[in-house]
């Protein structure tokens, strides 16, 4: 979920490109001047002052490496037709994804276990990075940068004007939502449900604590349907309806964004890459965000949080020890500061950061590590599930919901769930 926040896994088609592997052209070069040019495209568009930033400072400090950073806009898409053509960048900078688990799949990325960064990178993030292949891989084809995180936005001062507290159990928000209701000054949330991938966010938050964590591997393996664990997310998701505005389904992820901003609501269930976006309407507000209160029990509460940016090296790399020293460059403590700073991002490596405010109520999860990955980096974008979900609320018909889930995951993930089936029964 991601500054482009929901990113779908799409099968790339390259399967005779990844059997011919070793014969991909697309590797550091070496420039006229003799230095080693490394080359990283990142999807980051955002990003692109800082990552100039950090391009000019290290090409300064370098006489043997040139370090080129282009972020294009549709960046995954020039990556995908760049590797149809066998012709790859060095390092590519994406979210640990769909498109990650699509990549790693056609061995396109190679195996950086020997890099020396790896051993920085949070132990909760080096797992959430393997949780989204389709089948544990031998190997790491990632190195973290940072990540994000979902939950609910909160004005932090109204709720310190009001004397809010923030809810730590389902029925405690509930009672808040009835209470600001009550008041009718503002509403409890607002969705912004008209783009469908924000409905993603909450359902996202809610569900995360509510259903096992491999539950999308247990159902490509045959062990479970969703429908034995989708019915109560469903139903507290038409709960959120009856305190929201009047009919979400007409309003934007931008109207969303800017009724929040302008104190028209008390909260938001989104996500940290919305915060941008808010502050450009609102500079000066102040902005929360709490885990979603949707575990049984307060202390089992996680934080949805994925890998918004890793740098992955193409398999055929010839110059590996370059991009390595690119990649620690890139993960010194004050550079990765620049950039959480700038991006108000999460760190994945471990060291002295100072985070923004948003985070001060999550910091105990994150330190921790009680963090999960985003549940819809399991699904396939030809199943719509974000559609899928508007469906269900528009309709209330949560049997109808569940059924077709359970149909169409079938339907549209047959080879994944063959390669599940197929490692699970050589275990």
């Amino acid at each position: 979920m991601l500054n482009t926040p929901i990113t779908r896994r799409s099968l790339l088609g390259l399967g005779a490109a990844g059997a011919a592997g070793l014969m991909f052209s697309g590797c550091a070069t070496e420039r006229a001047d003799g230095k080693i040019e490394v080359e990283i495209v990142s999807y980051k568009q955002e990003a692109v002052s800082i990552f100039e930033q950090l391009m000019d400072e290290f090409n300064a400090a370098h006489d043997d490496i040139y370090l080129n950073i282009t972020s294009p806009a549709d960046a995954v898409t020039i990556m995908k037709t760049r590797f149809v053509r066998e012709d790859y960048p060095d390092v590519i900078g994406i979210g640990g994804d769909a498109d990650y688990a699509s990549f790693v799949d056609s061995s396109i990325l190679a195996n950086v276990s020997d890099c020396d960064t790896i051993s920085k990178v949070s132990p909760a993030y080096q797992d959430i990075l393997k949780s989204v292949t389709y089948v544990p891989m031998d190997g790491i084809y990632g190195v973290p940068y940072v990540a994000n995180a979902a939950g609910m936005l909160y004005n932090k001062d109204m709720f310190a004007e009001k004397g809010w507290t923030i809810p730590e159990t389902w029925d405690d928000m509930i009672a808040l939502f009835d209470e600001i209701k009550a008041e009718g000054e503002v509403l409890p949330i607002y969705l912004g449900y008209l783009d469908t991938w924000t409905i993603l966010s909450p359902w996202n938050s809610i569900t995360i604590n509510m259903v096992p964590s491999d539950l999308a591997r247990q159902v490509n393996a045959g062990e479970a349907k969703f429908s034995d664990y989708y019915r109560e997310p469903a139903e507290r998701m038409l709960q959120l309806l009856e305190y929201a505005e009047d009919g979400p389904f007409a309003y934007s992820y931008n109207d969303a964004c800017t009724a929040f901003a302008r104190g028209q609501s008390a909260m938001f269930p989104c996500g940290s890459f919305a915060v941008p976006q808010i502050l450009s309407v609102n500079p000066e507000m102040n902005i929360g965000m709490f885990a979603m209160p949707s575990a049984e029990n307060p202390d089992d509460r996680i934080v949805v949080s994925g890998v918004d940016l890793q740098w992955c090296v193409a398999e055929t790399c010839e110059h590996k020890d370059a991009v390595y020293e690119v990649i620690a460059f890139l993960n010194e403590e004050a550079n990765v500061q620049t950039y959480i700073d700038d991006q108000r991002a999460i760190p994945c490596t471990e060291g002295n950061y100072t985070l923004d405010p948003l985070y001060d109520d999550i910091q105990p999860f994150l330190d921790e590590g009680k963090v999960l990955d985003y549940l819809d980096h399991s699904y396939q974008s030809s199943m719509a599930c974000d559609a899928q979900i508007q469906t269900m609320l528009l309709s209330g018909d949560v049997d109808a919901f569940l059924e077709k889930w359970d149909t169409d995951w079938q339907r549209y993930n047959r080879s994944v769930i063959r390669k599940v089936q197929d490692y699970e029964s050589q275990q």
